[in-house]
């Protein structure tokens, strides 16, 4: 599955981005969703994830519950994470990701190795 990460970008604190990953193909409701991001010297981290159509449901880490938020477009192919009240904390690269089998178990759509493929990154970054 060929993923295109789109809508990073410069953003001062407390402001709002959206990014935006699209997934070519009539299967893309069949997926499972997620964002990553990573910093540099760092291991790659959960952001969010979104169910595949008929398993329903997000799951978002603690560090922006509240802040951010998951959704998917299955008529457009693409998967949105809205970025509101961003701190410099969130300055990273923003991967987007597929999990194309596998049981719904939100502790393991988690795992950056359950994702079998990835978009190329978009580069977020929070100024103060």
């Amino acid at each position: 599955v060929q993923l295109q990460a789109s809508g990073g970008g410069l953003v001062q604190a407390g402001g709002s981005l959206r990014l935006s990953c699209t997934a070519p193909g009539s299967t893309f409701s069949s997926y499972d969703m997620a964002w990553f991001r990573q910093v540099p010297g760092k291991e790659r981290e959960f952001v969010a994830v979104v169910g595949r159509r008929g398993g329903g449901g997000t799951s978002v880490a603690d560090s922006v519950k509240g802040r951010f938020t998951i959704s998917r477009d299955n008529a457009k192919n693409t998967v949105y994470l809205q970025m509101n009240r961003v701190w410099t904390e969130d300055s990273a690269i923003y991967y987007c990701a597929a999990r194309t089998r596998g049981r719904i178990i939100w502790g393991v759509m988690r795992e950056a190795s359950t994702y079998d493929s990835w978009g190329q990154g978009t580069l977020v970054t929070v100024s103060s």
